[in-house]
């Protein structure tokens, strides 16, 4: 008898996995057409793409939950979904697996203004949650670039960050619950309204997993009034350099603005030409500081930083009067991006931190790097919090241009490690910094990562092939170093 082909045995399983999906699902929720899987074929790092075997859209905790099981009992890899705007490839589909949206899970299901919290479900998009609580004087802090298309469970699997975060923390600091399916279809769920949990921080680790250890289903997310006076400071410079001293010396000074953002020339008339956020066009550098809080105390910072910008070298100083304006100069740099989409047929986001203090050395090395690969980049970045996002400028059509502008990222964020930062800051790893892991992390590092993956994915199923450079097998890692024929803590449980 004649074994099938490798090919036949995948368009089996793959037609199987079709008929049991559809007992599940309505027929529009499972995609197995290729002209529509190629929605689904990358994220927002377009530079890679991948058609997935199946896309499947529940739409309740319950069909997640059938979903996972199937997919746990027949060995099908998962990749989670969520708005698709992630920049790190950290939704890139596989061949041979399936790609679970959560794009039909779009509710808020409970807002409780006494203990401050909103309970959504992972598709409800990051700006909806503040214009749902607004008219009652609140909103919620991250606010993402991409506020008005990403969606809250892509900022909890990326510990998305946000121009205001600065003062008030990345998504790790403003949620305080979870539910999450696991992928043997067990429900969980982590922390709740209350402000304060006991043992370990499950709620921070889960946080920036990146879809590695389940599939997110509920947030509650932390709602706070808003401020009672909020102004923005323009402030323009001469040079990159004497910007990043100037977010140095602000910090240094005890100021801690609710955002401050910085702009280089070619992101700022790209952002001018896009909005007209009125940005001066003669500076090299721009810094937006926002101050937040009582009337008194906002109008005193502002003066506080203008005397720091002065003796940075500042040549363009201009406060917001109302609120209109306000709105008005963080509208250039919320549309920053798709700005500097205009000027290039293709950039490519860099997103690495380091230390504030290292602000003005690790400008001046972007501008020599720029000269080596021969490859322009507009910077734009939260400044307060040393979050670099370079935008890299090419031409995807060009044979080589993509080449170098790989290997002009790997090294900006080599060295953002070199001098004490880290890969990223708010994107994630996904497949984009995979492969860098090792410039941060030694094998011993790595290894203690896999072996927390294992304790919630023994089989390895949920995300393949993102963040770890070498994925081993579970029972790999479980092997204990045994010395003088007595294995370390006999009593505990081994993977």
């Amino acid at each position: 008898m004649k074994m099938p082909e490798p090919d036949e045995m995948v368009m089996a399983k793959r037609s199987n996995l079709v008929q049991r999906f559809r007992s599940l699902l309505p027929e529009d929720s499972v995609i197995d057409d290729s002209d529509a899987l190629k929605v689904y074929e990358t994220d927002g790092l377009t530079a890679y793409r991948q058609l997935p075997m199946l896309v499947v859209l529940p739409n309740t905790t319950t069909q997640v939950v059938d979903i996972l099981k199937i997919c746990a009992a027949e060995g099908v890899k998962v990749v989670p979904r969520g708005a698709g705007t992630g920049l790190s490839g950290g939704a890139l589909p596989l061949a041979d697996g399936i790609t679970v949206g959560l794009a039909k899970f779009n509710r808020i299901l409970d807002i409780d203004y006494a203990n401050r919290t909103a309970t959504v479900q992972p598709g409800v998009t990051n700006l909806a949650i503040s214009q749902a609580v607004e008219g009652k004087g609140f909103y919620y802090a991250p606010d993402p670039s991409s506020q008005i298309a990403c969606t809250i469970g892509g900022n909890v699997a990326e510990n998305s960050g946000g121009v205001h975060c600065l003062k008030y923390g990345v998504t790790t600091n403003n949620i305080l619950g979870l539910e999450m399916v696991l992928i043997d279809g067990e429900i969980i769920r982590i922390g709740g309204k209350h402000m304060e949990t006991s043992g370990y921080d499950l709620l921070g680790l889960i946080t920036g997993s990146e879809g590695l250890l389940g599939l997110i289903t509920e947030v509650t997310v932390r709602i706070l009034p808003k401020p009672a006076s909020a102004r923005a400071l323009l402030v323009g410079f001469p040079t990159v350099k004497a910007s990043g001293q100037c977010v140095v010396d602000i910090i240094t000074a005890g100021v801690i603005p609710a955002g401050m953002e910085m702009m280089d020339k070619a992101a700022i008339h790209a952002a001018e030409d896009f909005c007209s956020a009125g940005y001066p066009l003669d500076v090299e550098a721009l810094l937006i500081v926002e101050m937040d809080g009582p009337k008194i105390e906002v109008d005193h910072l502002l003066q506080k930083v203008e005397e720091i910008a002065n003796s940075c070298g500042a040549v363009n100083i201009r406060a917001s009067k109302n609120e209109a304006e306000r709105l008005k100069f963080w509208a250039g740099r919320k549309a920053a991006f798709p700005a500097v989409g205009r000027i290039s047929p293709d950039y490519y986001c860099i997103d690495g931190t380091i230390p504030r203090a290292r602000l003005p050395e690790v400008l001046e090395y972007l501008s020599t790097l720029s000269v080596k690969y021969d490859l322009r980049v507009a910077n734009v970045f939260h400044a307060g919090d040393g979050n670099l996002h370079p935008l890299i400028l090419y031409d995807a059509n060009k044979p080589d241009e993509l080449e170098r502008t790989e290997k002009f990222g790997a090294e900006i964020l080599k060295f953002c490690v070199e001098v004490g930062g880290v890969l990223t800051g708010e994107h994630g790893v996904g497949v984009e910094k995979r492969d860098l892991m090792g410039t941060m992390f030694n094998e011993q590092d790595l290894n203690q990562q896999q072996r927390v993956k294992c304790a919630f994915d023994a089989a390895g199923l949920l995300n393949p092939g993102k963040v770890f450079p070498t994925l081993h097998r579970c029972a790999e890692l479980g092997r204990m170093h045994i010395h003088h024929g007595q294995v370390p803590f006999p009593d505990l449980p081994r993977f």
